[in-house]
């Protein structure tokens, strides 16, 4: 089964494949090869999840302003 693009997976999806990802580093028995390819899909999928992060926090942020007359605006990346 391919690997979806970490971009394109829900927080959560990624969060539950980090979580697999940490646990099969910890336990310690795969190959060298496999460790890092493991480590690199984490690093990957944390990276998204941070810039999801940043994004709703920056949503939450213009949501909460105090001037309520402002018009919202769209958060651009």
């Amino acid at each position: 089964m391919a690997l979806k693009k970490p971009e394109n997976m829900q927080y959560e999806e990624a969060i539950t494949e980090l979580e697999q990802i940490v646990q099969h580093l910890e336990i310690g028995d795969l190959p060298l090869e496999d460790a890092l390819k493991q480590f690199e899909r984490g690093i990957s999928l944390a990276r998204s999840n941070n810039q999801k992060l940043q994004y709703a926090q920056q949503q939450v942020s213009i949501l909460m302003q105090n001037d309520a007359q402002a018009p919202l605006q769209n958060f651009e990346e």
